[in-house]
């Protein structure tokens, strides 16, 4: 299946190193030894989550340029040597493939039929393996940067918990970045760009995401630009 990821912000976004230490913290402790990311770009969130102690971190992207990036990545050792690149979709993956752990990191909105997706993704999850989402939040903050970059949606606890099939317990369903919320709102109502600088990007995750960290334990993360929920598929015996 041939698949050409339209959006270009994969190379900006990777600076964002306080953002992407924000959320690897909360989301670490549930990735186990097995690990499929889905959507996993040029590898920037690999780089960034991957410890390389995992015994196998699979990078499944069906774009087959970007594929061929991480591929390079983990050649020259930019990447640890426990990832593997896939160049399919989840629907392609063999079903006897199953993970500890699988990943959507802004990726869930790009995909068309996200409740088909997150359906198959419970099939490839290990008993007691945790599904893990984070996802852009709330449409009403939906602008030209999301259309131009391909999201079909935003997401809210009740969207995003709706996808979800009943099998899969609830761990976590909270709200991420409430600084960076209130500059998503400047965004749409003032400045209307279909993509942000470089220069625009690491203010935010220099000056914003720190206060966010801070505030966001403050009101119990019930308010953000990002959602995040963590699901675990528990066995019949456990529940």
């Amino acid at each position: 299946m041939d698949f050409k990821y339209t959006g270009s912000e994969l190379e900006i976004f990777r600076h964002a190193s306080n953002w992407k230490d924000y959320y690897g913290k909360l989301i670490r402790p549930f990735f186990g030894q097995e690990v499929l990311e889905v959507g996993a770009g040029i590898g920037a969130t690999t780089e960034s989550l991957c410890s390389g102690r995992e015994k196998c971190w699979v990078c499944l992207e069906p774009d087959l340029q970007m594929a061929e990036e991480i591929e390079q990545k983990i050649s020259k050792g930019e990447l640890p040597q426990n990832c593997r690149v896939v160049a399919q979709t989840l629907s392609e993956l063999g079903e006897d493939e199953k993970f500890d752990s699988i990943l959507y990191i802004d990726v869930l909105e790009h995909i068309e039929d996200d409740a088909d997706e997150i359906i198959e993704a419970k099939k490839h999850l290990k008993e007691n393996g945790y599904l893990i989402v984070l996802a852009p939040a709330h449409q009403f903050l939906f602008t030209p940067f999301d259309k131009a970059i391909g999201h079909f949606r935003r997401y809210d606890k009740k969207t995003l918990a709706a996808l979800v099939p009943d099998e899969l317990e609830c761990v976590r369903l909270s709200y991420l970045d409430s600084i960076g919320a209130f500059a998503s709102l400047g965004n749409k109502l003032a400045l209307r760009q279909a993509m942000p600088t470089l220069q625009q990007i690491l203010l935010w995750d220099k000056k914003l995401v720190p206060l966010s960290i801070f505030f966001d334990r403050k009101i119990r993360f019930r308010a953000g630009k990002s959602v995040l929920g963590i699901w675990q598929k528990k066995t019949k015996s456990n529940k």
